[in-house]
């Protein structure tokens, strides 16, 4: 069993940057591939990014890439997710979730957070 739970999120300007957290607990973590997704009123939670057990592969929709990095520290039972050059569009709430291997699929995920909500003004 693992519980997630996400901090960093807040209002931030276009153009801003925020870090996302996801603090895991129990001793399993770094057993599993993490995913961080997204869901805007009215939309489908869609994945933004994702990274391997051992943190050196990683994974990021077309829509984030070259702006969002994700990493993790296996010692802290910790991911995170670097968010730069924040447009008004990556509003939503940010959830990460816990694997076996990295997919964009939902339902490939066992466990989730209860979500941290960003914010961009225009």
């Amino acid at each position: 069993q693992v519980q997630l739970v996400e901090s960093g999120g807040g209002l931030v300007q276009a153009g801003g940057s925020l870090r996302l957290s996801c603090a895991a607990s129990g001793r399993t973590f770094s057993s599993y591939a993490m995913g961080w997704f997204r869901q805007a009123p009215g939309k489908e939670r869609e994945f933004v990014a994702g990274i391997s057990v051992s943190g050196r592969s990683t994974y990021y929709a077309d829509s984030v890439k070259g702006r969002f990095t994700c990493s993790r520290d296996n010692a802290k039972n910790t991911v995170y997710l670097q968010m730069n050059s924040l447009k008004p569009e990556d509003t939503a709430v940010y959830y990460c979730a816990a694997t076996n291997r990295v997919s964009d699929d939902v339902r490939r995920y066992y466990y989730w957070g209860q979500g941290t909500q960003v914010t961009v003004s225009s």
